[in-house]
């Protein structure tokens, strides 16, 4: 069982002690760029992981002229169109998974030189467990690249001479570092870890893959980021490898021309990702994927004290969520009916005053969490819930990087959606889920006046406070290394001449 995103707990046997036997469908997208393909491939010709568990897929995404395969591939390699109806990374690489048949699927640009234990690196955690979602170590260089042959490109990885003779003008970006290290171990932000997986090189499942949807075809950019947020969301767990290395030729567009990608990528990515920092900045509206689900119990209730929570709801922050109401909605039924001494009256003013508002629907007996919602509040028939009981809670699940927040003396409840996936995925009944979710992401809670309409709202933690931490974590440290100079100067100048208050020799 691995606690939020510890996988430090799981233990991986050690590269070339093992015997697998799982079969591994390496899709690897491509427009264009023939000379750098054939490279790649010459690399993942000199695996070590078995030929026979090893297929690899090239999707020509509209090519111009068409790619080809290069006589030095591995033994198992098709090239294939993309499917007609779209482009772009996300849709070829969609394209080359249906085409593919390996129960374990890993991603790989077309421009990448691997080392010999690349795939074997990834392929023995899934053999593990089947919710992990592995990195690999990517690192970039800049070209030119005109010296490199792909028999030449073979014969260094086949003698382990690549690391030697090109690492060394590789680097890593800082922001995956930094990322890496925010979210590793025990304590790491385990929320934010979906932020560390890039379309450069990983490995999922495929049966896992499916349940969460498979890449979206849709996307051009930023397809990765939003696949790997879907995986946090059914309880994936990130690992990121450093024996599965790879060298990018050449460096992304996000180091060259970072502004620009973002822009270009922000709007479907923040309509998909609910986490995304830019997002939560932005101003009151809908979005596709919601914030959070907030369950409202209505039943027994009168319309005035239901209407009154929900307009709070929808009119406070988050604005972004979907509000379900559960009730008898049946009774308000299109029959004749008493206007005023109607029995189920308050449930037809409820379901006629919210018909029309987007935010919210309906529901009259068990419902389908949202999948892609971080989290889901759920309120009890008549607790008068405050409009800023969602910010505060959430806030508390973050800062103490719990999966479920529960209301001190009996309240509203919130579960995050990851903690409460990853339970499942554990085999936890409905009976044992809270304590399953206990162990793998941990329990907080809220005081009840700081949830409930009565109380005052206490004022959220920003939405960057990890980040704030950290960098005041950073600057202390910084002063606590500038005072022991200090200190260490002192006692250097002051030694053999202290006496009172006079440095002897000294002005």
């Amino acid at each position: 069982m691995v606690r939020r995103n510890d996988h430090t707990v799981l233990d991986p046997p050690a590269l070339g002690e093992w015997s697998p036997v799982l079969g591994v469908s390496v899709v690897v997208p491509a427009f264009g760029g023939q000379e750098k393909l054939d490279l790649t491939l010459a690399s993942l010709a000199a695996q070590g992981y078995p030929s026979s568990l090893t297929e690899v897929v090239v999707v020509d995404d509209g090519s111009a002229p068409a790619l080809r395969l290069p006589e030095l591939r591995p033994e198992n390699t098709r090239l294939v169109p993309a499917l007609p109806g779209g482009w772009g990374p996300g849709h070829a690489v969609h394209s080359g998974v249906l085409a593919s048949e390996g129960e374990v699927v890993l991603r790989l640009d077309a421009d990448m030189v691997v080392f010999r234990d690349h795939l074997e690196a990834q392929m023995r955690w899934h053999h593990l467990a089947d919710y992990l979602a592995v990195l690999g170590d990517t690192v970039f260089e800049e070209g030119p690249f005109h010296d490199l042959t792909p028999e030449g490109v073979r014969r260094m990885v086949l003698a382990a001479e690549w690391p030697r003779r090109r690492r060394e003008n590789a680097a890593r970006p800082a922001w995956i570092a930094e990322l890496l290290e925010a979210v590793a171990g025990p304590a790491g932000a385990a929320h934010r870890a979906w932020e560390v997986f890039t379309g450069a090189s990983f490995s999922v499942r495929r049966a896992f893959l499916e349940e969460a949807g498979g890449i979206d075809p849709a996307l051009s950019l930023g397809e990765d980021s939003e696949l790997g947020y879907r995986l946090a969301q059914r309880g994936a767990v990130f690992v990121p490898d450093p024996e599965a290395v790879g060298q990018h030729l050449g460096v992304p567009a996000t180091e060259h021309d970072g502004p620009r990608v973002l822009r270009a990528s922000r709007p479907a990515k923040e309509d998909r990702i609910p986490l995304m920092w830019s997002r939560r900045q932005a101003a009151w509206r809908s979005w596709r994927v919601p914030y959070a689900q907030i369950a409202v119990d209505t039943r027994g209730q009168g319309y005035d004290g239901v209407a009154a929570v929900v307009d709070g709801l929808l009119g406070g922050a988050p604005a972004d969520i979907e509000v379900v109401l559960s009730g008898e909605w049946s009774k308000a039924g299109p029959g004749r009916h008493g206007m005023l001494d109607d029995p189920d009256l308050d449930v037809r003013l409820l379901k006629e005053y919210y018909r029309c508002e987007p935010r919210v629907r309906f529901c009259e007996g068990g419902f389908e969490p949202h999948p892609d919602a971080p989290f889901r509040l759920l309120v009890p028939a008549g607790f008068p819930v405050a409009p800023h009981a969602l910010a505060v809670m959430a806030g508390i699940a973050d800062r103490e990087r719990a999966g479920l927040v529960l209301t001190r003396g009996g309240g509203p409840r919130l579960e995050r959606t990851s903690a409460f996936a990853r339970a499942r995925l554990l085999g936890a009944s409905p009976e044992d889920l809270d304590a399953v979710v206990a162990d793998v992401w941990g329990t907080a809670e809220a005081d009840r006046d700081a949830v409930a309409a009565t109380g005052e709202a206490p004022e959220p933690p920003p939405s960057d406070w990890d980040r704030r931490l950290k960098k005041a974590l950073r600057k202390a440290e910084r002063a606590e290394e500038e005072a022991d100079r200090w200190e260490r100067r002192i006692r250097a100048l002051t030694r053999g001449r202290w006496t009172g208050l006079t440095l002897w020799g000294t002005r």
